[in-house]
C-alpha cells in the first residue's frame, strides 16, 4: 500500500519511514472512519511514551526526586502537549475521520490528536522497533527537553504567575470566562486573564476552563518575560 503525499511528508516530519505503510496509515484512521481503527496502536503507544520520557528525563536530571520527575513527564506527555506536537507535525490534514468528525472539527480536536501521536509512536515501534521510536519520541521532545527548567516547570502557570505576583506585592490576577465555541461535545473554552496593575490583559483557549486559564497565565508569563 503507498502512501499519499501528505503521510509522506509526515513521516519526513517524524524522522522515520515506515517499512510498512499501512500501519501508519492505521495509525492515522479514527475509529468513526473504520472498524480498523487506532486504539490498540494508541494503548500501546502510550505505554512507550511514558517509558521513554521517563529515561529521558531520568538521564537529564540526576538531582531530581521521583516524585518531581512524575510531574515533569506528566507535564510533557499530557494532552495538550501531544495536540501541540500534532499540530507540529501538520498531522490533522493526515488523518482519516467520519463525515461527522470532519463537519464537527475533529482535525482540531486535541483529545483526536493527542490518541493520534500516540498511536504514530506505536506504529513506528512496531514496524522499527525500540530504537526506532526512542530516535522518534527523542526529536520530538528535542525543543522541549532543551527549554525545560524544572524549577518553573514543576508549577503550573496560574501558581507560578500568582506567585510572581505575590512576591511583587501586587494583587493576584484576575480570570474571566470570555466565550465557549462549539458544540457540547467538542467545546472550546476563551479565557481572559488581566494583571490591571501592571496593564497587561491576554487570552487562552482549551478543552476546558481550568485549561483555558492555564493557557492565558501562560500568555501572560511570556509577556513578562518568565515562560
Amino acid at each position: 500500500m503507498g502512501l499519499k503525499p501528505f503521510h509522506a511528508m509526515l513521516q519526513q516530519a517524524l524522522g522515520y519511514e515506515f517499512k510498512r505503510p499501512e500501519l501508519l496509515a492505521r495509525a492515522l484512521t479514527h475509529r468513526s472512519f473504520s472498524a480498523d481503527h487506532n486504539e490498540r496502536l494508541e494503548f500501546l503507544g502510550d505505554g512507550i511514551l511514558n517509558m521513554v520520557v521517563a529515561m529521558m528525563l531520568f538521564e537529564r536530571y540526576a538531582e531530581l526526586r521521583e516524585g518531581e520527575l512524575s510531574r515533569l513527564r506528566a507535564m510533557l506527555v499530557k494532552q495538550d502537549a501531544l495536540a501541540q506536537i500534532a499540530q507540529d507535525l501538520k498531522l490533522g490534514e493526515c488523518l482519516r475521520l467520519g463525515e461527522g468528525e470532519v463537519k464537527s472539527g475533529g482535525r482540531f480536536r486535541p483529545s483526536i490528536l493527542a490518541d493520534a501521536v500516540e498511536a504514530s509512536l506505536g506504529a513506528v515501534f512496531l514496524d522499527g522497533g525500540f530504537d526506532a521510536v526512542t530516535g522518534v519520541i527523542a526529536r520530538l521532545y528535542a525543543k522541549s527537553l532543551a527549554g525545560l527548567d524544572p524549577a518553573r516547570s514543576l508549577k503550573d502557570p496560574k501558581t507560578a504567575l500568582q506567585e510572581h505576583l505575590q512576591g511583587r506585592h501586587l494583587p493576584l490576577p484576575e480570570y474571566a470566562l470570555a466565550e465557549i465555541r462549539g458544540e457540547a461535545h467538542a467545546q472550546e473554552f476563551e479565557v481572559v486573564c488581566a494583571v490591571p496593575s501592571l496593564s497587561i490583559t491576554e487570552h487562552g483557549n482549551g478543552a476546558s476552563r481550568r485549561i483555558a486559564e492555564q493557557s492565558a497565565a501562560a500568555a501572560v508569563l511570556a509577556r513578562l518575560g518568565l515562560s
